[in-house]
């Protein structure tokens, strides 16, 4: 199956190019995840590992209303 898939490959030009981008995307996508764990705040991952044992709301409801995810881009506190 792969001698198909390889000999097809080998007609197109410049398909080496393409592990290497995807090795790129690979590489760059967990340096900034990396760098985001790092850097994020301690109170807000706090507030996001508590999210699961929280029991004070309706149990119908979700922990998140729709518009609460503005925050995380915005660099603004969801504290008030």
């Amino acid at each position: 199956m792969l001698k198909f898939i390889k000999g097809n490959l080998e007609s197109i030009d410049g398909v080496s190019v393409y592990p290497i981008i995807s090795l790129l995307i690979f590489f760059i996508f967990f340096v900034i995840l990396f760098w985001w764990v790092f850097t994020a705040k301690k109170e807000h991952i706090k507030q996001v590992s508590n999210i699961p044992l929280e029991n004070d709301k309706n149990n119908q409801q979700l922990a998140f209303e729709p518009n609460d995810f503005g925050y995380l881009f915005s660099g603004e506190s969801n504290s008030g």
